[in-house]
């Protein structure tokens, strides 16, 4: 039987948000973001110390899992948490859990 037919949909979606929630940085991007509306990328730069490029990465992953989502102001881009698909990753964790 093909790989494609036993992993689920939401095991798919699952493996993607672990993967990004995978580096200690973009959790720390997460439960900053889950406790205000959202952040500029030049206050999250001025908050972490890592280089510019390196924060840039992780947002672009957290972003590309749609765990966090970006708009544009120029010449700052606002980062959000994606509630819609934060309370998905939350439900299937939790179903994963057993909780």
């Amino acid at each position: 039987m093909p790989i494609k037919d036993i992993i689920t949909e939401e095991q798919r979606m699952a493996a993607r948000y672990a993967k990004a929630m995978g580096h200690p940085i973009r959790m720390y991007i997460l439960e900053l973001l889950t406790k205000q509306a959202c952040c500029y990328s030049g206050d999250l730069s001025e908050i972490l110390p890592i280089a510019k490029s390196t924060l840039s990465q992780h947002l672009k992953e957290l972003k590309d899992a749609g765990l966090i989502q970006g708009e544009i102001e120029a010449p700052k881009i606002k980062y959000c948490i994606n509630r819609e698909n934060w309370a998905k990753a939350k439900q299937l964790f939790q179903t994963f859990y057993g909780i």
